[in-house]
């Protein structure tokens, strides 16, 4: 029976051997876990169409073979460093959620060495169609053009027609394009429906002082708080002209509007009287992104969260964004970001916990920003003129 219990004890011996990796020719790594990514990086700097405005805040990321994401974010110069794993990648430039403005760029990643991106690569592209209606004191299609980028005029009677606006992405609305509406009341009211559908469904709009009556109703001059008409319900907004010339120091309050920015106050000049000032908002439905520093009296703010019963379904926008989609991602931390990606990687992202649609707001609406500074004829009130440059990337 001694030899029986000798033999079975050498055998557990052996057995033992084998399965704790006594091969001397194994490496620590090998006996713990999986063999570590091998990664690169890229630098590069992102900058606008035409090559002649950085980039700031701008979402750049790949993702590896298992659709790990990696993330990081244009400095307020437009530079960025993204470690990213080895290999053919395609690297993906994107503002706002990725939808209207994004590149795309293939690039081979290398172990431990640094691939620079040529400016030429990563310029920011235009996917969305733009439009904007000529105002009397607004001219931010200046600002558009200066970027590179392009938008079509329309006017009021374009707003009428819901065909004809639904081609579009964005909207903007000029200080002042609302300037006849006691005149034609019946033409507004189509307006109001028509730009309730187009938001509904995606589409995204600016406006800019005056022309908060697109949102809450009246002519080109609000001065209560009850006016006939618009879309946006009186109990979410209400803007007065009660605004004074003069200067007021404003605070920054949104952390990616102050990353692109680069700063977190400024001044900027009213130098027209009469301005639309913010009376009151609901805060679970407006985000304040820019607020008035002494009184915290908000001066620019946006939503997604637009919804109304009874509005029609209808495509809005450029046909070709239909083969992208906005997906939700958690980044360690618990930071949340919205991206668009192509159709064909969506059940992957799904499967390791994405979601599909923005990371707030509705599901199907589009942005709706306001500010009550705006950008006229004679040039930038004060250096707001950077955040509308903000504004038109990231609706």
């Amino acid at each position: 029976m001694r030899k029986h219990y000798l033999f079975i004890l050498l055998c557990v011996f052996t057995l033992f051997i084998n399965c704790s990796g006594g091969d001397d020719s194994a490496t620590p790594s090998e006996n713990v876990g999986p063999t570590a990514i091998k990664t690169g990086k890229l630098t590069g700097k992102v900058m606008s169409q035409n090559g002649t405005k950085p980039i700031g805040g701008a979402s750049v990321f790949t993702f590896d073979d298992q659709y790990k994401i990696y993330h990081t974010t244009s400095d307020a110069n437009g530079n960025f460093t993204l470690d990213a794993p080895a290999g053919n990648r395609t690297i993906h430039i994107q503002t706002g959620n990725g939808s209207n403005f994004r590149t795309e760029i293939a690039a081979t990643v290398k172990d431990h060495e640094t691939l620079n991106l040529d400016v030429s690569q990563t310029k920011l592209n235009q996917v969305a169609k733009i439009a904007y209606v000529k105002g009397a004191y607004d001219k931010i299609e200046d600002i558009i053009q200066t970027l590179g980028y392009n938008a079509t005029e329309i006017t009021n009677a374009d707003l009428a027609n819901l065909t004809a606006i639904a081609q579009y992405d964005i909207i903007f609305l000029n200080c002042g394009s609302r300037n006849n509406y006691s005149s034609n009341p019946g033409l507004y009211t189509v307006i109001d429906a028509n730009l309730a559908t187009f938001v509904a469904n995606g589409g995204s709009i600016y406006a800019s002082d005056w022309d908060v009556s697109y949102l809450v109703g009246g002519t080109s001059n609000t001065s209560n708080c009850s006016m006939t008409g618009g879309f946006v319900p009186d109990t979410k907004l209400c803007s007065k002209n009660i605004g004074s010339t003069g200067t007021l120091d404003a605070t920054v309050n949104n952390a990616g509007l102050t990353t692109a920015l680069g700063f977190n106050t400024l001044n900027i000049n009213y130098d027209l009287g009469s301005w639309q000032k913010i009376i009151n908002y609901d805060p679970a439905y407006w985000e304040v992104l820019v607020k008035e520093t002494s009184s915290n009296d908000a001066l620019m703010i946006r939503t997604n969260h637009f919804s109304a019963t009874g509005i029609p379904t209808t495509p809005i926008g450029n046909a070709p964004n239909s083969t992208f989609v906005t997906v939700c991602i958690t980044l360690p931390g618990n930071i949340q970001i919205s991206i668009s990606v192509p159709q064909v990687l969506v059940p992957y992202l799904v499967a390791l916990g994405a979601t599909v649609g923005p990371c707030s707001g509705s599901s199907t609406s589009g942005y709706i920003y306001y500010t009550t500074f705006h950008n006229h004829a004679s040039g930038n009130i004060g250096n707001a003129g950077v955040i509308l440059q903000y504004v038109i990337l990231n609706l």
